[in-house]
């Protein structure tokens, strides 16, 4: 079993430097949170991209579903912030890689709920001999998820990576995607974290389905570094390894409750 992405041939011109671009980077990173390459097919006018079969499709699809537990929840956050901390990480190549489209929808799940990293047809090589690695661009990506110094001023960083992945952190916590829908009465969600945050009641923003399971020093430490992520000024942002960390103790605390439950104590 094989996913196979194809470029519209209708599209004359558009989407070469993306196909190529994928084809170059994934051999060169591979890692257990990031998609595989296995092919690609570029004959009689066909472009065509082949990937590892990754059955579950993305995390959008669940962000609103009661079967995803916050467990799991916090299994598929710290997967991709595993394989975002490795994209960032310079060690081998003395670059780092800049997704520029990290959200829900490109974060795809295998059968075991693994997260993988996808779609790098935006991504940006840049030089990591400097503690903030910047490049001036076009601003690319998707709107809601779009760092806005990057949005703003096309100075693209690590940071910018690290913000749109504090979007997905409050999707996930929150249950929903993270654009205004006014036909359902829903502001952008992260004008409604600011505001939740600053009033600390982030609490009543926590999606229904797993607001009693969670440990409050589990949804503490991960609002807290999801928040992070958010700040304004890129300095203020952590490094992608901190946030696994700081998941990784958010689940620590989870599992805690889990064999409290378990064992009756």
């Amino acid at each position: 079993m094989v996913a196979l992405k194809r470029l519209d041939r209708s599209l004359t011109g558009q989407g070469n430097i993306e196909f190529w671009k994928e084809i170059m980077m994934l051999p060169l990173y591979k890692h257990d949170n990031i998609v595989s390459l296995l092919g690609f097919c570029d004959d009689c006018g066909e472009k065509i991209l082949v990937y590892e079969y990754v059955p579950n499709k993305s995390l959008d699809y669940y962000l609103a579903s009661d079967n995803l537990r916050w467990n799991r929840r916090l299994k598929i956050c710290i997967g991709a912030a595993r394989g975002l901390a490795y994209l960032h990480s310079p060690v081998g190549t003395q670059e780092r890689v800049l997704h520029r489209d990290i959200k829900s929808s490109n974060i795809l799940l295998d059968q075991k709920w693994n997260a993988k990293i996808s779609d790098f047809g935006l991504a940006k090589f840049v030089s990591a001999n400097h503690k903030y690695t910047f490049y001036y661009s076009n601003a690319v990506g998707t709107l809601g998820y779009l760092d806005p110094l990057y949005a703003e001023a096309g100075l693209l960083t690590k940071e910018s990576d690290v913000y749109s992945f504090g979007v997905v952190l409050f999707e996930v916590l929150c249950g929903r995607l993270c654009f205004e829908n006014k036909d359902a009465g829903q502001p952008a969600l992260i004008r409604l974290v600011r505001q939740s945050y600053e009033n600390n009641t982030i609490e009543e923003i926590v999606y229904g389905s797993i607001k009693e399971e969670i440990n409050p020093e589990s949804l503490q430490v991960y609002v807290k570094i999801a928040y992070q992520c958010l700040k304004m000024k890129r300095e203020e942002r952590p490094l992608m390894s901190d946030v696994v960390r700081t998941l990784e103790t958010a689940r620590s605390y989870q599992v805690i409750v889990f064999l409290a439950k378990q064992f009756g104590f």
